[in-house]
């Protein structure tokens, strides 16, 4: 599980180097993710080399124990939200007009896609 723990942050830590070396606009995580993602791509193609906890299934269970206590990583950024109130509060109006322009938006698009397959599956 150590050795699976460590690939995961190593993947991680690889997509935050990537990032500010090379200046991309996207976060080091989602590359990290990526980077994760081709790592298991690789071991699909060739399982004779890799380490045992890439083939016995103990990698995909490490990925699962992280994501099953997921909503304790959402608390550090509740707290920092209670302790800037004070800028929410003074950018209520532009937040809630931004999340009301947004919803509609999201549900008009989502509305036209199915409306538009739907039509070209009956056709």
């Amino acid at each position: 599980m150590l050795l699976s723990l460590g690939l995961i942050l190593l993947c991680q830590l690889a997509g935050e180097a990537i990032t500010h070396a090379t200046d991309l606009p996207v976060p080091g995580p989602v590359i990290g993710m990526v980077l994760c993602l081709l790592l298991l791509l690789a071991r699909d193609q060739t399982l004779r080399w890799m380490p045992s906890e890439l083939r016995d299934g103990t990698f995909e269970n490490t990925g699962r124990g992280i994501l099953s206590h997921l909503s304790l990583l959402f608390i550090p950024a509740g707290v920092g939200v209670v302790q800037r109130l004070d800028v929410l509060a003074g950018n209520a109006l532009a937040i809630a007009l931004s999340l009301l322009v947004s919803t509609v938006l999201s549900l008009a698009v989502t509305a036209w896609v199915f409306h538009f397959v739907a039509r070209r599956l009956h056709a």
